[in-house]
């Protein structure tokens, strides 16, 4: 029930959001991530328990404030840019808060990714673990297709220069697409063995993850369509979740005719199996 309530908060927050402007409009969107950010660990806590919790703030929380530092410090990978004071306080350059929608999406990018690329067999392969990886990879860093757009309209930050950049988004260089999706695969390379064999599977209690992330992609591309202005990057966020969106929903229509077929969690009954 925690998940679902904190989920529905979540929603409410996102449609209020292109009713607010200035200030209002920057708080609304620091209360956002702190909401996507206790469902999404507080999901991990309740259905996985304490290490899986960790895990994924080591990776995206910790990991996100890491190479944000890095960008701003040296603009590898994502490219110069800097951030406004509109995001509340930053560290070495970085909001606070940016770590934490690392955070916010990598974990139902990666359920999303397990539930899809499912186990043939008791014994897991080092191709199928390299496929999730890659999947959850490509399902979170296509959500910045929406987000960076989106906050440089707000002016929440900026690039310093900007040479190649996607049709229609001339303010988002290419490069930061590709360092999104560099700093995923990492990040979703980590999580698996830090959490251990945990997040091997999904079962019935995922289900508000997979509702947040259809939810992201199906709101995102009506808000920047419809109420934001941004109708080349509803394009452009549309193309790229749909890669992990449009079979995830699929997937879930298909069981919820059929039945609950999906393989629960292993028992983490040790830290040393193979990776599924």
């Amino acid at each position: 029930m925690v998940p679902w309530a904190l989920l529905s908060a979540l929603i409410l927050a996102q449609i209020c959001y292109p009713l607010t402007t200035g200030v209002t409009r920057a708080r609304l969107t620091v209360a956002t991530v702190l909401l996507g950010y206790l469902l999404t660990v507080g999901h991990a806590l309740l259905s996985r328990g304490p290490r899986t919790a960790a895990a994924l703030v080591a990776a995206g929380t910790g990991g996100g404030f890491a190479v944000e530092a890095l960008g701003v410090a040296t603009g590898f990978p994502f490219g110069g840019y800097d951030y406004s004071g509109e995001l509340g306080p930053k560290l070495a350059g970085v909001p606070l808060v940016i770590p934490l929608a690392w955070t916010w999406m990598a974990w139902p990018a990666w359920l999303a990714a397990v539930r899809l690329i499912r186990p043939a067999g008791e014994r897991p392969t080092w191709p199928r673990h390299a496929g999730r990886i890659t999947l959850a990879a490509v399902g979170l860093a296509a959500w910045d297709l929406f987000l960076d757009p989106q906050m440089v309209a707000e002016g929440y930050w900026m690039w310093r220069d900007v040479t190649v950049a996607l049709p229609g988004l001339p303010g988002v260089p290419v490069s930061n697409y590709l360092g999104w999706l560099l700093f995923a695969v990492l990040l979703m390379g980590a999580l698996r063995p830090l959490a251990g064999p945990a997040v091997a599977g999904t079962d019935s209690r995922d289900d508000p993850m997979f509702a947040l992330y259809l939810w992201t992609y199906l709101s995102s591309v009506l808000a920047h369509a419809v109420f934001l202005a941004l109708p080349a990057s509803a394009l452009w966020g549309a193309a790229g979740m749909a890669v992990v969106a449009v079979p995830l929903a699929m997937t879930l229509l298909r069981t919820s005719r059929h039945g609950d077929d999906r393989p629960a969690p292993r028992p983490p009954r040790r830290d040393v199996d193979a990776p599924a």
